[in-house]
């Protein structure tokens, strides 16, 4: 098995951030850390979007805070086309529709609150990701 830019220091500091995140949003206000639930409620929710908007942002602005801590921004490496990474985020899109949820909010909260819709939608995220991957490498020729 190939590992490519395996790096476990900041990967466990990245999802240590990500899970302190997590936490402070539903100890300040009570909210559960779905970042798609968060986007879409920051357009179309009528009431209760400033504190979306302010994560959203925050969200957004990590490169720019890395610019200012290294002087360098951080490097993206996208190996597909655009037309497949139009693809992906439709298909993400559709999956976090009939999901009913994101990665962020079922598998970071809600297996955290022990959640059986969140372990089945984990299980299914989990299982559509080795088969697309095993596809694209061995049957495609990816």
């Amino acid at each position: 098995m190939e590992i490519v830019n395996f790096t476990p220091i900041t990967s466990l500091f990245g999802g240590l951030l990500i899970g302190l995140a997590a936490v402070l949003l539903m100890a300040s206000v009570g909210r559960i850390m779905g970042a798609t639930g968060i986007l879409s409620a920051a357009i179309f929710a009528e009431d209760d979007r400033m504190w979306r908007w302010a994560l959203l942002a925050g969200m957004v602005s990590g490169p720019a805070l890395y610019l200012l801590i290294t002087g360098n921004w951080p490097e993206v490496t996208v190996p597909v086309s655009t037309p497949a990474l139009l693809l992906g985020g439709l298909l993400v899109g559709l999956g976090v529709s009939y999901g009913s949820g994101c990665t962020s909010g079922h598998g970071v909260c809600g297996l955290a609150r022990l959640s059986p819709r969140s372990l089945a939608a984990v299980a299914t995220f989990m299982a559509a990701t080795a088969l697309t991957v095993y596809v694209v490498r061995h049957v495609l020729g990816g």
